[in-house]
């Protein structure tokens, strides 16, 4: 493989231009050929000075094409930027590259100066060598695939072949300079198509440099640091037409309206995505996010089936529900007293004040959410096994097979290359490359360490905060919404509790702080990555994905885990209470409602995953949307003659080299929401559902109609992404457990059930008595009492002697009192059985399901073993075929070299005559 290294790549870019116009010279579909062509090719109309239609892609000349633009302005700083920009356009010009300049007196501002990029076939066939790119060589002669019974009911849901399908079926080898004939070049300017034009030009400006020849300045190397000094103002490849209408130049492909028309439209959202397309006009690695956005979606639906099912089930099951109504029974509940929730401020209450809650609770804790948790464990993996699968077939379609990310050890990132200025020998490729100590990476690591800490330590504080707000609140919620006949929220106070108030309260200010941290660490991640000066791209993004994504999980997820699996865990009990920070705090761990913190928990993710999700809209659709909206008035208002592709494009938002990676990280928080706590909220899947039917097109939308077009790249996967996935699959497996054991009060009813109901009847009525344990009220110490003024009105302390909590303890009296009794240790032990038993049967599944469904399909494999088969028998063929010509072309050769000779006499009349 050819390697750019081993002398600088600026050397190797400007030593490139010595040989290129003896090359150029020598190929017939070069360049040259272009200027003394006396007429345009067809498609294409005469275009003048002065009344050229500016709406294209072409240079003047409207033959060759804009394969980049560069803008700028001149400013203040004038003269430096103008030496810059000189020496820059000059070794892009050694480099082969073509360039046509717009003048500012024609652009709409009247400031912009717009440089114009060609690349012409010579530079073209150079750096598809270098990087490999594949190309056809062969029309593919494998069968499409037969169509399946009743596909006629997908029909509405497809879309036109040509759009699914834009281009035919090739086999395809990494292109060869040298064996340029060996594949299907009909047009040269038209073999490579724009996005891989716009990828070779890329990598050719990210390398270049702009100092002179007799000054070797490392740091001035790159189009990104002309960027970031002001120098150039943007650098974007241009879209082919106008989103709204096709082009008017019949060469031109009008691919981003067909994009508009088929996919970015919210009408389309029941129709397929053409994938194929997506591909072709922005690269494989935007094709490989909506390809998997969109398989994700449609996996959800089945998801969403079974969630709606088990919240169904919920609500027809609402009348069997016997705890509920013992709760909201005035003889039953009505008549147990409980104890205060907080000390001096609360108050003694009644059981039946929960009954909303207990009813709300029920929706989701029941039975039906057992078998939804072990369903979502097997669903996850099923989602990724047959993910793979399709993954493995896009890999095939689109020319990933053989595409290693080693291959993009050839990708260094230029920053690496210009801040690690030590050399050392390549063992393999035995060329000298740049490096980073070994002490200074230690260093720039552990800082960057000591930083990720830093901030998980500020989340957790800020969480520790939010819980402190809580347990502070709490009481003065408890006050105000007490029983009392004075009350000016008396009605209020009947719907929402002290308990449903904080859990509110508190879910919203933690949602707030999450938005602020969120937007302070993002700029941090990316500050510590760079400062760490990853080799490679992919490495790049490899460490800000695994830092991104460890900070969006504490800080996301972290509220939830509180409620899960703290909340009401560490409580006391009357007379020896916990404290948060000790009893100096006077902060009172919180406890659950009779009913269990499920609903708390159920509160909490869906105000975080529901605003998450809004305000990720909000962003994503309505400020693009109006930030945006002046520029497509004047672009639809514009004449073609004035308002040209380049003007348009750039009036467009970039799309930066992080815009994938925050769809992925949005979708990613997401997967977790509905997988690590989705027992809690079976109807998480569903908001999901329809909120990335919402996103597939706003995504679409903003690419189509508000981004410049972005570079193309190539990727076979998702990356680190697929890994985060794989351990959160596993990690649902134990939170959903735990949920069910400790969170939800479902083990405790199948306890009473089936172990201590009264009679022989297996019932649950009983259940809240039996779940609830007595304190003596004479016995509570002054310091947890209420405030003198602070018990209702039915309080009377001469009758009630006793109060209520939720525990399982000795009564007081017994000899063992206020201790835990067997029933505890009986239901501690069923959880654990439950945890151990639910683990190990959605493990066994999940494995069982990922060994019996292969990763790459066997019709895939068969293709990809043909396919490699074809490349090495026309290869020989290829090479036997040359290897004729020229020993036929040398004995031609030879032959007339012997006739134009004297002729000698043979060797036997020589010998005769010696004789």
């Amino acid at each position: 493989m050819k390697r750019l290294t081993g002398k600088t790549k600026e050397a190797t870019l400007i030593e490139m231009s010595n040989t290129l116009d003896s090359q150029i010279e020598g190929n017939n579909g070069s360049i040259n050929s272009i200027s003394d062509r006396g007429t345009q090719l067809p498609g294409h109309r005469e275009i003048d000075k002065l009344g050229q239609n500016r709406d294209s892609v072409y240079f003047r000349d409207g033959v060759r094409r804009i394969d980049f633009v560069l803008s700028y302005v001149d400013d203040k700083d004038g003269d430096k930027k103008a030496e810059r920009r000189r020496e820059f356009e000059a070794n892009l010009e050694k480099a082969g590259l073509e360039l046509e300049t717009e003048d500012k007196s024609e652009s709409d501002d009247r400031k912009t100066y717009y440089l114009k990029i060609h690349a012409p076939w010579e530079v073209l066939a150079t750096y598809a060598d270098v990087l490999k790119i594949k190309v056809p060589f062969k029309a593919s002669d494998i069968p499409k695939a037969r169509e399946v019974p009743l596909e006629w009911l997908t029909h509405p849901f497809r879309l036109p072949d040509n759009i699914m399908r834009p281009e035919p079926d090739y086999f395809t080898a990494p292109f060869d300079k040298s064996k340029v004939d060996f594949f299907l070049i009909d047009d040269k300017d038209t073999f490579f198509p724009p996005s891989t034009r716009n990828r070779i030009v890329y990598y050719i400006l990210t390398r270049c440099p702009y100092y002179k020849e007799d000054r070797k300045e490392k740091d001035k190397t790159g189009i990104n640091r002309l960027l970031n000094n002001g120098t150039y103002t943007s650098a974007y490849p241009l879209h082919d037409c106008k989103y709204w209408k096709k082009a008017q130049d019949m060469q031109c492909e009008s691919e981003r309206y067909h994009l508009y028309k088929y996919w970015a439209r919210f009408l389309c959202f029941y129709k397929e995505q053409p994938l194929n397309l997506i591909k072709k006009y922005y690269g494989e690695k935007i094709g490989i996010y909506f390809a998997w956005l969109g398989f994700y979606t449609e996996m959800l639906f089945f998801a969403a089936v079974m969630g709606v099912i088990c919240f169904v089930y919920g609500v027809l099951s609402y009348e069997d529900n016997i705890t509920s109504k013992e709760i909201c029974d005035p003889k039953i509940g009505g008549m147990i007293v409980m104890c205060p929730l907080c000390d001096k401020k609360c108050s003694y209450w009644k059981l039946n004040s929960t009954c909303l809650s207990s009813w709300q609770s029920h929706l989701f804790d029941n039975e039906g959410t057992v078998f939804f948790a072990i369903f979502m464990g097997i669903w996850v993996t099923l989602f990724l096994e047959f993910w793979k699968r399709r993954q493995a077939r896009l890999e095939y379609e689109w020319d990933l097979v053989d595409f290693e990310e080693e291959q993009q050890q050839l990708q260094i990132r230029p920053e690496y290359e210009l801040k690690c200025t030590g050399r050392r020998l390549n063992r393999i490729t035995q060329e000298m490359e740049p490096y980073l100590p070994f002490p200074s990476k230690c260093a720039r690591f552990c800082l960057s360490g000591a930083t990720v800490l830093f901030w998980t330590c500020l989340i957790v504080a800020c969480i520790m905060g939010v819980i402190a707000y809580r347990l502070a609140v709490y009481a003065a919620f408890a006050s105000i919404m007490k029983d009392s006949p004075t009350s000016k929220i008396q009605l209020v106070g009947s719907l929402i509790t002290p308990q449903l108030a904080t859990s509110v309260t508190a879910s919203c200010i933690n949602f707030v702080i999450i938005l602020i941290l969120n937007f302070l660490y993002e700029h941090v991640a990316i500050w510590i990555t760079d400062m760490e000066i990853p080799k490679t791209h992919l490495e790049y993004e490899n460490k800000l994905t695994m830092k991104m994504f460890m900070f969006q999980f504490v800080n996301y997820y972290s509220s939830c885990f509180y409620v899960a699996f703290f909340k009401g865990k560490f409580v006391g009990y009357p007379g020896n209470y916990t404290y948060m920070f000790g009893k100096w705090s006077k902060l009172r761990n919180e406890e659950c409602a009779p009913g269990g913190c499920l609903i708390e928990l159920t509160t909490q993710l869906l105000i975080v995953m529901a605003g998450k999700q809004m305000v990720g809209n909000v962003q994503e659709a309505l400020l693009p949307l109006l930030r945006n909206w002046w520029g497509s008035r004047k672009g639809r208002s514009h004449p073609e003659s004035t308002y040209s592709r380049w003007e348009q494009d750039h009036d467009l938002q970039n799309f930066s080299q992080f815009g994938l990676f925050y769809e992925y990280l949005e979708m990613v928080i997401q997967f977790g929401f509905i997988t690590l706590f989705v027992a809690s909220f079976p109807l998480a899947p569903l908001l999901a559902l329809f909120n990335n039917i919402l996103e597939v097109r706003v995504d679409a939308w903003k690419f189509t109609t508000q981004f410049r077009r972005p570079v193309a790249a190539k990727s076979r996967n998702i990356g680190a992404w697929e890994e985060i996935l794989n351990v959160v699959a596993i990690l649902s497996v134990v939170t959903n457990a735990f949920i069910m054991a400790f969170t939800s009060d479902m083990i405790p009813r199948l306890v009473y059930l089936y172990a201590y109901h009264p009679g022989d009847e297996a019932t649950m009525r009983g259940y809240i008595t039996n779940s609830l344990s007595l304190y003596n009220i004479s016995q509570i110490p002054e310091s947890n009492l209420p405030e003198a003024g602070e018990n209702p009105s039915w309080f009377n302390s001469s009758t009630i002697t006793t109060c209520s909590y939720r525990d399982y303890r000795y009564p007081p009296g017994h000899e063992k009192q206020y201790t835990h009794n067997m029933q505890f240790w009986h239901i501690l032990a069923a959880k654990l059985a439950f945890i151990i038993i639910m683990e190990h049967v959605v493990f066994v599944v999940k494995f069982f399901v990922a060994w019996l469904i292969p990763d790459v399909p066997t019709e895939v494999k068969a293709r990809i073993k043909r396919e490699r088969f074809l490349v090495q028998e026309y290869l020989h063929n290829y090479e036997v075929e040359k290897l004729k010509m020229q020993l036929s072309q040398s004995f031609c050769l030879s032959t007339e070299t012997a006739s134009l000779l004297p002729s000698s006499p043979s060797k036997h009349q020589v010998l005769s005559e010696c004789i």
